[in-house]
């Protein structure tokens, strides 16, 4: 028997939402009853909803209230191992080095810039950045191996977020830009959290903030060469698709700006970038399953030109430098990705010229061009890996120092150089970023993650490999403390995603580390629905396939059980978003196997959303889920909709969280699902449900007071797993 603090006997009744009729129809004459409809409220203003969130979280502060003590404990753990003046690796980018820092105390960035100087390195610049406080001068850096702090080291402060945010339950800044003359700024700020950002611009010359502003887009952010016009996606004002491109030209209303591009299918999300070498403007479309690119002269940008017409089942991204473009796609059978060119001026796939082969045990994820190499994110085996072609052919791999890791292509502005910027990490080894000279092999550390307190070789990291129960084998990243054995006693936790083809993969969690010092085992399941091991990983884990990403998750926690890693009662599962949707479903189909379930902005009413195209991201999603308009598609997804299948019978314990203004998971869904579920659980072990009242789908703006959401539900984990009273060596 586990002693919890928070035990059956001493729990209040929870509340109890009223129950009103309501049928939700299909086109097709299918009808079900939510009796809890009624909770959804799309202005967030129904008196009777937002009391019934209040006394919900009324009764998780009433429940915790005995917890607070290790809340508070384990917030001041977690904060006491950030570095809390610290600062981004500076980046260089026309004639300046870019950065964002921290200051002591404060909650949001400071984003800033250096004027380039001879000599000056990013380890100079960064010794420069560490030595900066409010009067914006550096001091003589105190690192003899960084450098000099590089000449004229004023720093210039684009952005001060503590000063923008102040007074603001939550603020966020999304994206901002600098014109192609270094003159201008352009920013996108959101103060609700619903991800509807207003556009802003400031002269960085005289400091002036401009009186132009436009409203409801998405923050993505464009300058054209004329340093006066700004390009822009307009979102849906209901469902917040990004639907329009537009231009704003500063000193004009917004009323007025010109409508440059808008997309018709709702099936699309839409963006815009400039190319690797600045020459072009382009527009980005994309589904599930398809895409389209359209550019136009930076210099001159009136007419778009699409690069290949948008084909279903056909998606590719494009690059330009040295004259040609080069383009990633999955075009003529390619599941994995290949990479083609194609000269400028190219509108058509019949231009396109296979360079960078398909493999069908290697994902191309993507690619970054320099002038002498091209640099390729891969995936073999579940792992990640950088590829570097020469341009005289030479094929090399950047090497991995640990058996399990994560390395990415990390910010590289320039072009022209031949060091190549990325990064590194694994579950026992802090975000590392390197420059590697590709033409001499010389590998040189900006800069790793400053962990206050924590020692990496006190821990231990494994990559197992689970067998799901149709034979295919599931890859586990696993993280504890030194010391752990293998005996079948220890409390584990076990975290998974498992959609949209998002990849999960084994880096280092500041938080994490409080779990592993109490004796808990944390691992991933790299589950069907990522892309892990490759573009059919995807395919195998959505549409009439989604249950096998379930099912692969129950299959990994029976797997660790049976290995000695955890005891059969003291598993807890975490995920969040469609991961939620996973814990949602994990809790209908194997509540025994699991003590608790963490379920953070749960995706769990599928159907009801999926019906609904005035909700956001729905249209976008058909080739993820299904369309339940089609009888097909509405008999699969309702057999697993975990608000459908709940049913009478003993549930773990849960924990379970939304923002108010969640834009991506509607805060109702975890609002019905909880109350339904409270109608029909016979088990003994607390729900919470924990409503942000102003947050998104990312929750509390700032970088601590999410901490003190974290650690209110770690609280709740440790408890139920009998580690209330654990000590952190």
């Amino acid at each position: 028997m586990i002693a919890t603090t928070v035990s059956a006997a001493d729990l209040p009744a929870p509340p109890d939402a009223e129950k009103k009729p309501h049928a939700v129809k299909a086109p097709f004459g299918a009808e079900r009853q939510d009796e809890y409809y009624w909770l959804r409220d799309d202005k967030r203003q129904n008196p009777q909803m937002l009391d019934y969130l209040k006394a919900e979280n009324a009764y998780v502060d009433q429940v915790m209230a005995p917890l607070k003590p290790l809340q508070d404990k384990l917030y001041d753990e977690i904060v006491a191992r950030i570095k809390q003046d610290d600062s981004s690796v500076p980046y260089r980018e026309r004639g300046y080095w870019y950065y964002s820092r921290f200051e002591t105390g404060q909650d949001y960035p400071i984003h800033a810039r250096r004027r380039d100087a001879a000599g000056a390195t990013p380890l100079s610049v960064f010794a420069a950045t560490q030595q900066t406080g409010k009067g914006g001068e550096a001091a003589e850096s105190p690192r003899k191996d960084a450098g000099a702090p590089a000449q004229d080291s004023h720093e210039e402060v684009l952005l001060d977020v503590n000063a923008m945010a102040k007074g603001k339950d939550y603020f966020s800044v999304g994206d901002y830009e600098v014109s192609q003359d270094n003159k201008l700024l352009a920013w996108a700020e959101d103060a609700v959290g619903r991800r509807q950002y207003t556009i802003r611009f400031k002269n960085l010359e005289t400091g002036e903030t401009y009186a132009d502003e436009v409203k409801g887009v998405s923050p993505n952010l464009v300058w054209a060469d004329d340093n006066k016009t700004l390009f822009y996606v307009e979102n849906d004002p209901e469902t917040l698709l990004t639907v329009r491109v537009k231009k704003h030209v500063l000193g004009t209303p917004a009323s007025q700006d010109a409508l440059v591009y808008e997309e018709k299918d709702d099936s699309f999300y839409m963006g815009i970038s400039r190319t690797r070498d600045d020459q072009y403007i382009c527009i980005s479309v994309s589904s599930t399953v398809s895409s389209e690119t359209r550019c136009a002269p930076a210099a001159d940008p009136a007419s778009f030109t699409v690069l290949a017409p948008r084909e279903r089942d056909v998606e590719y991204d494009a690059e330009h430098l040295g004259g040609r473009w080069v383009i990633h796609t999955n075009a003529d059978g390619a599941k994995n990705f290949k990479l083609v060119t194609a000269p400028d001026g190219s509108s058509s796939r019949k231009d396109w010229k296979d360079w960078i082969a398909h493999r069908d045990d290697v994902f191309i994820e993507g690619f970054e061009l320099f002038d002498g190499f091209t640099a390729i994110a891969e995936r073999s085996d579940a792992l990640e890996r950088i590829r570097l072609i020469a341009a005289d052919g030479k094929d090399t791999h950047v090497a991995a120092d640990e058996p399990a890791y994560s390395m990415g292509l990390d910010v590289n502005a320039e072009h022209d150089t031949p060091w190549l910027r990325y990064s590194y990490t694994s579950m026992t080894t802090p975000v590392t970023t390197y420059e590697l000279n590709t033409q001499t092999g010389e590998r040189r550390q900006l800069k790793q993650q400053p962990v206050l307190g924590y020692d990496p070789s006190r821990y231990a990291t494994e990559r197992l490999w689970a067998t799901a129960r149709d034979g295919t084998r599931i890859p586990v990243s696993l993280v504890y403390r030194k010391g752990f054995e293998k005996n079948g006693k220890a409390a584990l936790l076990q975290y998974a995603y498992g959609s949209y083809g998002s990849s999960t993969d084994p880096g280092f969690s500041l938080t994490t580390v409080s779990l592993l010092d109490r004796g808990m085992v944390y691992a991933i399941a790299h589950i069907r629905g990522g892309q892990e091991m490759g573009r059919k990983w995807y395919d195998d884990g959505k549409l009439f396939k989604k249950k096998n990403t379930f099912t692969d998750f129950i299959d990994v926690t029976d797997f660790l059980v049976k290995e000695g890693y955890a005891a059969k009662d003291r598993v807890a599962a975490y995920g969040g978003s469609a991961g939620g949707l996973l814990m949602g479903a994990v809790a209908n189909m194997a509540p025994e196997k699991y003590r608790v379930i963490l379920s953070q902005v749960p995706f769990v009413d599928v159907v009801t959303t999926m019906l609904d195209p005035s909700i956001p991201l729905t249209t976008n999603e058909y080739d993820e889920w299904g369309n339940p308009e089609k009888q097909d598609y509405y008999t699969y997804m309702l057999s697993y909709s975990p608000y459908d299948n709940l049913k009478k019978q003993d549930y773990p314990a849960m924990f379970v969280g939304t923002g108010l203004w969640d834009s991506q998971v509607q805060y109702w869904e975890p609002a019905k699902y909880v109350a339904r579920l409270r109608d029909l659980d016979t088990g003994k072990g607390p729900v919470l449900f924990r409503t942000n009242m102003d947050a998104g789908h990312g929750g509390k703006s700032g970088r601590f007071r999410k901490y003190r959401e974290l650690s209110e539900m770690y609280a709740f984990l440790l408890d139920q797993e009998g580690l209330a009273q654990s000590a952190a060596p």
